[in-house]
């Protein structure tokens, strides 16, 4: 996947991880998820519904750019998941 990256990937996406970060002062991790999740799902409806000519277009789409996003998001998630994995202890704190 690296390969097909452009160099301002890992800043974009560091940018909202910061965020993220930022708003565990006010939620705790599982309100931050839910919260990152629904804004990811909310954008990129947006840019693949943008993407079509017509309502039609993208009612017909629809279940396409399911899969194609279910499909990166499982990707991602299984490759950060592994390395978090096999990293633990350096990545994880341990609960107090």
């Amino acid at each position: 996947m690296a390969q097909d990256l452009d160099p301002q990937f890992f800043d974009r996406a560091d940018a909202v991880i910061r965020l993220a970060n930022e708003q565990l002062a006010d939620a705790n991790r599982g309100q931050v998820s839910a919260s990152s999740l629904y804004a990811a799902s909310r954008f990129n409806a947006w840019v693949a519904t943008s993407a079509c000519p017509t309502v039609e277009d993208a009612r017909r789409s629809r279940d396409e750019i399911l899969e194609y996003f279910t499909r990166q998001y499982r990707a991602m998630l299984k490759e950060n998941l592994d390395d978090y994995i096999e990293n633990f202890h350096t990545y994880v704190k341990p609960i107090s």
